[in-house]
């Protein structure tokens, strides 16, 4: 696989912690990663109260990623769960900021894992 390739492919690492689960993303969530995030996740729900995406190595996010990440705080709330951010990089900071969604993926989870810049 080429570098550019690599960088463009959105590659999920779960880490369950009881009924937290930490989900380490890297890569780009763009159109092509949409499906793998949205699918992993709701896999998730029934078995965790809190998700935790951690978007370290997350590069960047485009409005179908955007459109994700709403469409999976939905499906949380909808299982009686709850879905958080944490590790926003520059870029994916600014767009949930310009679509005033900062504060909808806030600091929900009972374990008190703060949202993090």
């Amino acid at each position: 696989m080429t570098n550019a390739v690599a960088a463009k492919t959105l590659t999920l690492d779960v880490e369950r912690r009881g009924t937290h689960t930490i989900v380490h993303c890297h890569g780009r969530l763009i159109s092509s990663g949409c499906h793998l995030l949205y699918d992993q996740v709701r896999e998730l729900l029934p078995g965790s109260k809190c998700i935790t995406l951690d978007l370290t190595d997350l590069a960047y996010v485009d409005s179908m990623g955007l459109g994700t990440l709403v469409r999976l705080h939905v499906a949380a709330k909808g299982a009686g769960s709850s879905l958080e951010l944490i590790n926003l990089g520059k870029q994916i900071r600014e767009l949930l900021g310009i679509t005033n969604l900062l504060s909808l993926f806030g600091n929900m989870c009972e374990q008190g894992v703060v949202m993090k810049f």
